[in-house]
């Protein structure tokens, strides 16, 4: 399944959404994780919270591949990306195992995916250094195979990129 997550505008939606068997617009119009963590034990990949992002744990887990596009925000997600993302850590287990000689949570979904990441706005070179660490760390806590992150211009990014 091929997921986009973007927070440009519903005419973004309706021109990507013949590309992806999913388009997600992070409109912000719902409620922020609560960190109750009952979408990790008490109700396994479902959110508690009943609105549109109450099954976000496994739109993200079950996609092979995942396309964010996001404008930047000192150097991290737009708040609304942020707040759709935070909603979908039931996506892994409250158990740990090693992936890369680290520690991570364990992928509740077998999904070896990829993810891509898009950044709008202006963007300084110290939020350039900061947005691919975050890609890669989120890339690993996801369990994906492959990862980038992108900066569009705003010339670009207006005329539409093609994602």
């Amino acid at each position: 399944m091929k997921v986009l997550i973007h927070d440009r505008d519903l005419t973004f939606s309706d021109h990507e959404k013949e590309k992806y068997d999913r388009v997600i617009y992070a409109d912000g119009r719902y409620a922020p994780c609560q960190g109750c963590f009952k979408c990790w034990t008490k109700t396994p990949a479902t959110c508690v919270l009943k609105d549109s992002l109450q099954e976000m744990c496994r739109i993200l887990g079950q996609a092979e591949d995942l396309v964010i596009v996001t404008e930047n925000w000192y150097g991290g997600y737009s708040p609304a990306v942020k707040n759709l993302l935070d909603r979908s850590i039931g996506m892994s287990t409250p158990m740990s195992t090693y992936r890369g000689r680290q520690m991570h949570h364990t992928l509740r979904y077998k999904i070896n995916n990829s993810v891509r990441v898009y950044v709008t706005g202006d963007v300084s070179d110290k939020e350039k250094e900061t947005w691919k660490l975050l890609v890669e760390r989120n890339a690993i806590n996801w369990g994906a195979s492959d990862y980038e992150v992108c900066f569009l211009d705003l010339q670009r990014d207006e005329e539409g990129a093609d994602l």
